[in-house]
């Protein structure tokens, strides 16, 4: 069966470039496409342990008379044929339920402010709650559709950097994309140590299989080494952990990372499930 990922349509150019880009990642990784389009600014996600409420912006309802049809064309441009959720229970006459069994969601860096406050180093509160509490991984997109012909992710040693290890490396498997490694070393750690520790969560003949190449900043300020992350990658990591991605989303090192590069992000959080 396959993943579903799961998208909130936004009728104006920022959502096209947005949906655009969930299209080319269900291309690349055999996923159909759930796509909502919002009658109300608010709904809820309830997840295992937490209930998200999302409070959209306006531009989230605008012209509904069109949004459907632009969305099937942009959908039919890129070749899929999409599912139209319609919430079906509602805690409230205008606050609908929206169900959280995806392989995977799309998100903007923000989906509850507006387009002006929206750019690099900054991801919307919303969006980091659907991370900390989803099961499934966050596609969080560039600013503009930005197509990527390569997989990298960043692993510091963490038990979230593992997860987020075997999801970039289940990306690739059903990419076929060539898949690099990318390590901040901390001062502590020799190159062995973090091969040791691959070893040791029996991914050793993962990683010799599936990935390309390793490569170890072994000094300098993490986002001067970002540059070396090409242009083209989607990045894998995880949301938070010891090493490398210590409170990657809700510290420092995720702010570095939105504020030097455009890529588009993929997130294991800490609930999520790494398969398809």
């Amino acid at each position: 069966m396959e993943p579903k990922l799961f998208h909130i349509w936004r009728n104006n150019p920022l959502g096209r470039e947005t949906l655009l880009q969930s299209i080319y990642f269900c291309n690349r990784v055999g996923c159909s496409l759930t796509i909502y389009i919002p009658k109300h600014t608010k709904f809820l996600m309830y997840f295992d342990n937490d209930v998200v409420q999302v409070d959209l912006d306006p531009s989230y309802l605008a012209d509904p008379g069109t949004a459907m049809s632009h969305a099937l064309q942009l959908c039919e441009e890129g070749g899929l044929k999409p599912l139209f959720l319609e919430p079906k229970n509602f805690t409230a006459s205008t606050l609908p339920d929206v169900p959280t069994h995806f392989g995977f969601m799309c998100c903007p860096r923000s989906i509850s402010d507006l387009s002006s406050k929206i750019g690099l180093g900054y991801i919307g509160p919303r969006v980091r709650r659907i991370v900390q509490s989803a099961r499934f991984p966050v596609l969080i997109t560039s600013p503009a559709y930005k197509p990527w012909s390569r997989i990298a992710v960043l692993f510091g040693g963490s038990t979230n950097a593992l997860k987020a290890l075997r999801l970039a490396m289940a990306v690739q498997r059903r990419s076929q994309l060539p898949l690099d490694i990318y390590t901040q070393m901390e001062k502590s750690y020799k190159k062995k140590d973090y091969e040791t520790f691959l070893e040791k969560a029996g991914l050793g003949d993962d990683v010799d299989r599936f990935v390309r190449r390793w490569q170890f900043f072994e000094g300098g300020e993490f986002a001067q080494n970002l540059y070396e992350i090409p242009h083209d990658a989607l990045v894998v990591l995880g949301a938070y952990g010891h090493g490398l991605i210590r409170d990657f989303v809700f510290g420092s090192k995720m702010e570095t990372i939105q504020s030097e590069i455009s890529n588009n992000l993929l997130i294991a959080g800490p609930n999520c499930a790494t398969g398809f």
